[in-house]
This record gives structure tokens, C-alpha cells and sequence, in this order.
């Protein structure tokens, strides 16, 4: 196996994995990985009963595998690699999960399995489970900050950052040394980068499983380095490297290290109130804002006009998202999405069932929707998500209302009750009160926890 320069990238993030320790976390830090961990397995368990899971449950259970870590659900026991990507695509399946969005737009919390679920099979506490969620996120964040424009700018789906954040993570629980651990990044960082058709026009499976692929190729690149397998040393600036290839896009390296182990950044990520693309946020909360101020109804919406960001207004507004025919396409229909807010006063992961993206109600209000670009809104992008509803009323009435801060952002934070209530809501379908109450009280106190495997059967469906 190569040595990399000890100044390398890759090289400067190792060490901070390598060197993090629980005790140089501040409890404040602590605390937001636990609610992040809570709301991702609330998410998980939402999405156990989905067709697709079940798509996915099957193709996991044919791959075999050594068991030792366990499947959210049904808990089946496979090996760390299947069930990082199990889980990961369980948090990811509804689209609920966390956010962050900067330069580049991410969900970090896709990746917690892949600390979890190896460090239920290396047989890992809490508290060293807890750090590699840190790694996670302490990296992923840095990474969407860190390009210019962000890769998703260009084409590139955001899996093609986690490729080099998740070997990181699971190098952290396999114990790797400092070579292995650029092995790892060099073998997963050379070989997940994504296309961002996933997420563009009439979407597939593959929207939410792009970025848990990712996730399973860090476990499973840390496990090959652990081996003695190399993988390329300067993956990010070497020739035909990250830089080298990405040529329309400027990695500041001084931002992706910035602070490492002294600035922690994870109470910078936001929650999601609803289970849809994070874009859709603010305009969704503008036109909530106005139905309820104003008391009114969808039969009484005469127009529905939008000011949002070009992306806004092409990707999540394209001919495709006015008619939307799978789970897939309505939740990053910026359209649908709308008009099931005005409909139903809200819009909940079962928004999104076959049958209810024909509801007629929705369908009615979708030729009334108008989203447009707003050149000044997109200039205070990505910093300010601004949104502009103007609603007419069949009898004239306008009303106006301009949302910067999505529910569940740092600006607008879901406090501890709420998202308690969120993972309730999430859950109740697949299992009783009494289980409920015994997963958040783990949760909060995950540091104590000895044995991962039983905090993972609290996550078996009873219902």
C-alpha cells in the first residue's frame, strides 16, 4: 500500500478522523447528532412499508452475507456493507431526512449507517459511533461549502461528495491507520461520482439511492483498505483527480479543512417539515402561510403564482412535474407539492401514495400554479431560499407572503418537541406508543449504549 503525502487531502482528513475523540465534542454538538439520529430513524421507519423498500429488502436478503448488523424493519442481520445501504436508503426513501445547502445541497444524515451499521458489527459503543456520525457530518458540510460553483451546478449529483466523506467514516470504526484510510478515500473517491440525471426530469428509484450507494462504497472501501487494498494516494488533486477532472469547478481546500476538530459545524444543518425536495420549502411555507392566515380553501384559489430560483422554476417545474405519476417525480414537483399544501393544509409522506397523487382536488389546482424565476431571488442564492407566493382568489382577492427560512432551518429551528412529534408521527404505523417512547429515550441517551445490536432491535417493525 502507497504512503500519501502527509500534506495531501486526503491525508489532512484522515488524521481528523483518525484523532477525533468524544471528549473534544462539545455536548452541544452531541446533542444535535442525537435529534439528527432520531429524525433519521423516524424517517427509516416511515419507509418500511413502501413498494420499493420491499424492492430493496428483497435484493438484500438475495446477496447473503455475514450477519452482523442489522436491517431497520425487518431485522434481518446481513453483512455491514448490505446494511449500510439498506438503512441509508430507508433514511433517504421519503425524502425527510436533514439538509444542508450551500454551494452544494447535501443530507448528511444518509450517511449515518455507515457509521452505524459497521460499528454494530465491530461490536463499537456509542460514544465511538457517535464520533463517526460526527466525522460525517463535520466533513459533508465542509464539502458543500468548499466548490465553486457546487458540483450539482454542473451536472453532478451530490453522491459524488459523500464519496469521499463516507470511507472516512467507516475507516473511523474499522480502526484504519492513516494510509489506510487514504486508501480507502482514493478507492471510494475514484469510483462513486454521480450523475445528477438521477434528480433531473421524470425521476426513478435511484433518486434517493444514488447517495446511499455512496455510502455503502465507503464501508465497503474501508473495508478493502483494511485488507491491505490500495486505492489512488492525491484522489482529489492528483492528476486525473477530483480537480484535475471537474475542471469547471474550484475546490477551495482552505474551506474543506477549515477548522477541522475545533469548529464544529453540525447545528449548521437543518431539519425537514416536510418530506419533499428542500427547495420546494419556502414556497410550499408561503402559500401554508397564506391558506391559514386568510382562512381559505382550494376551491376558492383562483391563481397560484411563484417567485422562486431558476432551479426552482426549471427542474422542479418542469412539464413533467404539472403531471406527476410516481412518488418519485411528486415529491421534487415543485406544482404538486403546492397544491397538495393548499388542498390538505400540509403535505405528510402519505401525500405521496399512488392513489393520492390523482386526488382531484390536487389536480384541480396544478393548471393554476405559475412558477417563475426571479433573477434577485437567485442572486441571494444559495445564502437566502427566498420564496414569493401571490395567491388570487376567485372573487379577486390577492394575498402576498415572502418566506426566507424554512421550518426546521437553523433560522427556524424544530425544537425538541417537534421533532419528537415528527418521529411519532413517522413511526406510529409500524409500531406501538410503548416502542416509541423506548427508541427516543435510547436515543437521547446513545452515548451510554454498550451494544449497538440492541438499540437496532428497537428499530424491528411490530406492526
Amino acid at each position: 500500500m502507497n504512503s500519501a503525502p502527509s500534506n495531501s487531502l486526503t491525508s489532512q482528513m484522515a488524521q481528523f478522523a483518525i484523532n477525533l475523540k468524544y471528549g473534544d465534542i462539545p455536548a452541544v454538538s452531541i446533542k444535535e447528532a442525537k435529534r439528527f439520529l432520531l429524525d433519521s430513524v423516524g424517517c427509516a421507519l416511515a419507509a418500511v412499508p413502501n413498494h420499493d423498500m420491499a424492492t430493496m429488502y428483497r435484493f438484500i436478503d438475495k446477496q447473503g452475507g455475514t450477519p452482523e448488523a442489522t436491517l431497520i424493519g425487518t431485522g434481518t442481520r446481513t453483512n455491514a456493507g448490505n446494511a449500510a445501504l439498506m438503512n441509508s436508503l430507508l433514511v433517504r426513501a421519503l425524502d425527510y431526512n436533514d439538509i444542508y445547502w450551500e454551494q452544494d445541497p447535501s443530507h448528511p444524515s444518509d450517511i449515518i449507517f455507515g457509521a452505524l451499521s459497521p460499528a454494530e458489527a465491530e461490536k463499537k459503543d456509542g460514544q465511538e459511533a457517535l464520533v463517526a456520525i460526527m466525522i460525517a457530518y463535520e466533513l459533508e458540510l465542509r464539502w458543500c461549502l468548499a466548490c465553486f460553483p457546487g458540483v450539482r451546478e454542473v451536472g453532478w449529483h451530490h453522491a459524488t461528495l459523500t464519496q469521499f466523506v463516507s470511507p472516512f467514516v467507516a475507516g473511523r470504526i474499522y480502526g484504519l491507520d492513516a494510509d489506510q484510510m487514504v486508501a480507502a478515500a482514493g478507492i471510494s473517491g475514484s469510483s462513486h461520482f454521480t450523475l445528477g440525471g438521477v434528480v433531473a426530469g421524470a425521476l426513478t428509484n435511484m433518486k434517493n439511492t444514488a447517495d446511499p450507494l455512496a455510502t455503502q462504497g465507503g464501508v465497503l472501501a474501508a473495508q478493502m483498505a483494511r485488507e491491505g487494498y490500495g486505492g489512488p494516494v492525491a484522489v482529489i488533486e492528483g492528476k486525473e483527480g477530483f480537480q484535475h477532472v471537474i475542471h469547471n469547478v474550484e475546490l477551495k481546500p482552505e474551506i474543506l479543512l477549515a477548522g477541522l476538530g475545533e469548529k464544529f459545524m453540525i447545528t449548521d444543518c437543518g431539519y425537514k417539515a416536510f418530506p419533499t425536495e428542500a427547495l420546494t420549502h419556502q414556497p410550499m411555507s408561503a402559500v401554508l402561510n397564506v391558506m391559514q392566515h386568510n382562512s381559505l380553501v382550494a376551491e376558492e384559489v383562483a391563481k397560484i403564482h411563484i417567485q422562486t430560483t431558476a432551479r426552482g422554476a426549471d427542474i422542479l417545474s418542469d412539464a413533467s412535474k404539472y403531471d406527476p405519476q410516481t412518488k418519485e417525480t411528486a415529491d421534487h414537483s415543485l406544482p404538486y407539492c403546492l397544491a397538495a399544501v393548499a388542498a390538505d393544509g400540509g403535505v405528510y409522506p402519505n401525500s405521496f401514495e399512488q392513489e393520492k397523487l390523482f386526488d382531484p382536488r390536487i389536480r384541480a389546482l396544478l393548471g393554476k400554479i405559475e412558477v417563475v424565476a426571479n433573477d434577485e431571488i437567485d442572486a441571494m442564492f444559495p445564502g437566502t431560499k427566498r420564496a414569493i407566493a401571490t395567491i388570487t382568489t376567485n372573487d379577486g382577492r390577492e394575498f402576498v407572503e415572502t418566506v426566507d427560512n424554512a421550518k426546521g432551518s437553523p433560522q427556524n429551528p424544530l425544537s425538541d418537541d417537534e421533532l419528537i412529534a415528527k418521529f411519532r408521527a413517522n413511526s406510529e404505523a409500524v409500531m406501538s406508543t410503548e416502542r416509541q417512547d423506548a427508541i427516543i429515550e435510547a436515543t437521547w441517551g446513545f452515548d451510554e449504549i454498550t451494544n449497538l445490536q440492541d438499540y437496532m432491535k428497537l428499530l424491528i417493525t411490530e406492526k
